[in-house]
C-alpha cells in the first residue's frame, strides 16, 4: 500500500510539471484515469484509461515520466484506438506512435524513454498518411514489438464510440482555452494535422466533391435529400448534367501504387455520380487528354513519368472549353508542383494524396486529404 501511495504521488508530481511546462497537456491528462498494473510491460491506453506499470514507472527520469503521460494522453485523446478499425494493429501502433512522439519531442523538458521511435521524415504526417507510407515499406521500424494501444471490450458498441469521441472532444475544448488563458494560445506543433480526424461527422472527399456540386449553376429542382444518407447523391437530379474534369497526376513522383490508388477514385467518380459529364486528363509536365468518362468504358493508360507542372492541364481546359466552362475540376496529385500564377475563375478541389503537400499549401481552390481505407 505504501509503494502504490509513493507511485501514485510520483503521477501526481508529474502531472503537476505538465501543468507547469504544458496546461495543454496537463488538462488532456485530467480527463485520463490512471492505473497501475502489472498487466503492461510498460504503458499502454485502452482510448480512455492509461495504464503504467509499476516496476517501468519507477525506472524513468522526471523528464522521461512527462514524455511517457504526454504520449499515452495523446493516443488517448487523438482517438488513435478508435481510428484504426480493421487496420494491422503493429503498423498503426508504428504509425500512431510516430505522430505522438514528434508532438512530444517539441515541448520543452520532454523526453522518451530509450526504444520511442523518431522519424522526423515522417513526424509532420497524419496516422493515415504514415500507415499509408508504411504499408509500401513495412519492414521500417517493426523493431518495435510493444503494442501500448487496446483495444477495449466495448469498442466495437456504438454508444461507447460516441461517449469516447465525445468525451475528448470535450477534453480537447477544454485544454485549448485554458492554453489560451494562460498566454500558451498556440497548439503544440504537429497536432493540427490530426485534428480533422477527430470529428465523427467527417465527410470523405467523394461527399466533400458532392458539396462542391450542390453549388455549381445547374438545376437541382428534382434532388430528393432523403436520400444523402443513403449516399445517392445525383440519381435523382433533373435538368442539365455537370460538366467535371479530372486530372491525374502521372509526374515521375507519383508511384504505381500511388496511379492505382488514383485512378480507383476515378473510378468511384462514376460510380458515385453517375450523371456526370466527366473527361480525364493525365498530367506531368504535358497534358495528355481529354478522355470521356463513363462507368461502361475502361480507363485509359496512364501516361507520363516526367516533372510535375499543374500549367499545362489549366493551359489545356482553358483552350478547349470555348468559353463553357467546366463546372469544377477535381486535380489528384501529391500537390508538388508548379502551380499557374494566376487561379482558374472556375472551381478547383485538389485530391491530395496520402503524404503529400499540406491542404494549408494549396494556393487557390479548397484542397482535400485522400485517406485510404
Amino acid at each position: 500500500m505504501e509503494q502504490d501511495d509513493a507511485l501514485q504521488r510520483q503521477i501526481s508530481a508529474a502531472i503537476l510539471q505538465l501543468r507547469i511546462r504544458s496546461p495543454f497537456f496537463a488538462t488532456l491528462a485530467l480527463f485520463a484515469r490512471m492505473h497501475i498494473t502489472e498487466t503492461v510491460p510498460t504503458a499502454a491506453t485502452d482510448g480512455r484509461d492509461i495504464f503504467l506499470n509499476q516496476q517501468f514507472w519507477r525506472s524513468l527520469t522526471p523528464s522521461q515520466r512527462l514524455g511517457l503521460m504526454a504520449h499515452e494522453v495523446l493516443h488517448a485523446a487523438l482517438l488513435h484506438v478508435l481510428r484504426r478499425g480493421s487496420r494491422d494493429p503493429l503498423l498503426w501502433n508504428i504509425a500512431a506512435d510516430i505522430v505522438v512522439n514528434g508532438i512530444v519531442l517539441a515541448q520543452e523538458g520532454f523526453e522518451l524513454p530509450e526504444g520511442g521511435i523518431r522519424d522526423q521524415k515522417l513526424e509532420h504526417l497524419s496516422v493515415e498518411e504514415i500507415y499509408h507510407l508504411l504499408q509500401q515499406d513495412p519492414q521500417r521500424h517493426r523493431h518495435l514489438q510493444i503494442v501500448d494501444l487496446l483495444e477495449a471490450d466495448e469498442a466495437g458498441s456504438r454508444v461507447y464510440t460516441s461517449e469516447l469521441e465525445g468525451h475528448w472532444r470535450q477534453a480537447m475544448q477544454h485544454a485549448q482555452t485554458l492554453a489560451k488563458m494562460l498566454g500558451h494560445g498556440n497548439l503544440p506543433a504537429g497536432l493540427r494535422r490530426e485534428l480533422p480526424h477527430l470529428s465523427p461527422a467527417q465527410l470523405d472527399w467523394r461527399s466533400y466533391l458532392w458539396r462542391f456540386l450542390v453549388q455549381t449553376p445547374t438545376d437541382f429542382q428534382g434532388y430528393d435529400r432523403r436520400f444523402i444518407g443513403q449516399r445517392l447523391y445525383l440519381e435523382t437530379l433533373m435538368g442539365e448534367s455537370v460538366r467535371v474534369l479530372v486530372a491525374v497526376d502521372t509526374s515521375g513522383s507519383i508511384g504505381p501504387k500511388e496511379i492505382s490508388l488514383f485512378l480507383s477514385e476515378v473510378v468511384g467518380i462514376l460510380r458515385a455520380y453517375p450523371h456526370l459529364e466527366a473527361s480525364l486528363y493525365y498530367v506531368d509536365t504535358v497534358c495528355h487528354g481529354p478522355y470521356p468518362l463513363s462507368t461502361s468504358d475502361e480507363l485509359p493508360t496512364p501516361i507520363g513519368g516526367g516533372g510535375t507542372d499543374f500549367r499545362p492541364f489549366f493551359e489545356a481546359v482553358e483552350a478547349e472549353t470555348d468559353n463553357v466552362q467546366p463546372g469544377l475540376c477535381v486535380y489528384l496529385t501529391d500537390g508538388y508542383g508548379t502551380f499557374p500564377t494566376n487561379p482558374p475563375s472556375w472551381p478547383i478541389l485538389w485530391v491530395l494524396s496520402p503524404g503529400g503537400l499540406s491542404t494549408d499549401d494549396v494556393p487557390f481552390g479548397e484542397a482535400v486529404r485522400l485517406i485510404p481505407e
